[in-house]
């Protein structure tokens, strides 16, 4: 009888990474990217393609992303793909949670793996847990807050990590934009990406506008430039009276991170400015909601909140449906919209807004990302809407 030594057949699968939920429950798994330990709100993902995007997207500043697909990485990373707006900038996801290991990267445009620019970025990472298991728990109960951390030894102070996690105060009431506004102006020129060619440059503008940046994503400012916009792009504490001596065409709100009432108590009051100048005005995720707040409207926190690039949304204007991208945990309360704001899109999954327009006003917003492309193109008529109102009041004023 052959005798085996199971210290050496069956080797110890320790743990090397935690996800501690505030209530105390802790999930282990092997963890990838960078060491350490980070707090945050965990949502779940149900996009297929497009991490790369998603880990930078600065509106996901604060939180931790399930990914519910379970092959995440196997294509690789690169810096095309960035959100942010400076590329060495890591505002985004403080965490990622995956079902399986990353396997090498197989895309003729990967430059790195997934594990060494997670790594690179001080994104901290976790597989090997079930994460449909944990998407059905925030379907249930909720977003929680948690802690991620990933120490190679497997050695973890879990009593402090339970801590923390119960402590985090949540987003509800943070204001995290000062984490990923600029800091200073800046102007935009590249337009969207061709095959075979990369990013171009808009050469010939027909449109000057502003873009206030509460953690605006690379995409919609190429998808700007694509339709005749010369952007300059300024933090999101900017006076109305500095956004008005830049002589707009047009002002453009952005998406980000965070409470919208909390980052509102000082972008509204500016919001409301522009909009009584009757510059056109279109904004997009953050800028929506506080687009909202500004007219008199409430939002409120999502119960799991949407985030993937599978959610359709009916146009109530037209009557056609979009597959969009979304990423929020806010949204505009419906029922609080006041007269003279007239909903114009909704969730065809939960009922709830999608967009806003001002009756007799060239301001108009949308809740999802129509730069993403899950459609593919499905929503990139709004930036061409944008264009024709700016074009209107151009022609009014001539």
């Amino acid at each position: 009888m052959t005798h085996i030594d199971t210290d050496t057949a069956w080797p110890d699968h320790k743990p090397t990474a935690l996800l501690v939920l505030a209530d105390g429950t802790v999930l282990e798994g092997y963890g990838l990217g960078a060491e350490g330990h980070a707090v945050g709100e965990v949502c779940f993902n149900t996009a297929m393609t497009g991490y790369e995007e998603i880990l930078t997207d600065p509106s996901y500043a604060g939180q931790l992303i399930t990914f519910t697909f379970p092959h995440i990485g196997n294509v690789g990373t690169n810096d095309e793909d960035i959100e942010t707006v400076n590329m060495a900038a890591t505002p985004g996801a403080r965490g990622v949670i995956l079902r399986t290991a990353i396997t090498e990267p197989s895309n003729y445009r990967a430059t790195r793996h997934l594990d060494q620019w997670l790594r690179a970025r001080g994104i901290i990472g976790l597989s090997g847990i079930d994460t449909r298991a944990l998407t059905a728990l925030i379907r249930s109960k909720g977003m929680p807050n948690a802690v991620i951390a990933h120490a190679k030894d497997g050695q973890f102070d879990l009593d402090a990590l339970k801590k923390e996690a119960r402590e985090w105060p949540g987003l509800e009431g943070m204001d995290l934009v000062p984490m990923v506004t600029s800091a200073q102006r800046f102007t935009w020129d590249e337009t969207p990406w061709v095959w075979n060619e990369g990013f171009g440059r808009q050469t010939k503008p027909e449109f000057n506008v502003v873009a206030i940046d509460y953690g605006i994503k690379r995409n919609i400012l190429r998808l700007l430039a694509g339709v005749g916009c010369k952007i300059t792009v300024v933090p999101a504490t900017t006076s109305a009276e500095d956004i008005m001596a830049l002589k707009p065409d047009g002002v453009f709100l952005s998406n980000g991170p965070g409470d919208p009432a909390a980052t509102g108590k000082y972008a509204v009051p500016v919001i409301q400015q522009v909009i009584s100048s009757g510059t056109p005005t279109f904004g997009i995720c953050l800028g929506h909601q506080m687009l909202g707040l500004a007219v008199g409207a409430k939002t409120k926190k999502m119960h799991q909140g949407h985030h993937g690039a599978n959610h359709p949304v009916k146009d109530e204007t037209t009557g056609k449906v979009e597959i969009t991208s979304m990423n929020h945990g806010f949204a505009v309360d419906q029922d609080t919209l006041p007269s003279g704001a007239t909903q114009t899109h909704i969730s065809l999954f939960d009922g709830s807004n999608c967009g806003i327009a001002l009756e007799g006003k060239p301001v108009f917003s949308v809740q999802y990302h129509p730069e993403a492309s899950p459609g593919p193109r499905d929503s990139h008529y709004l930036f061409q809407r944008f264009a024709e109102l700016m074009r209107e009041k151009k022609r009014s004023a001539a």
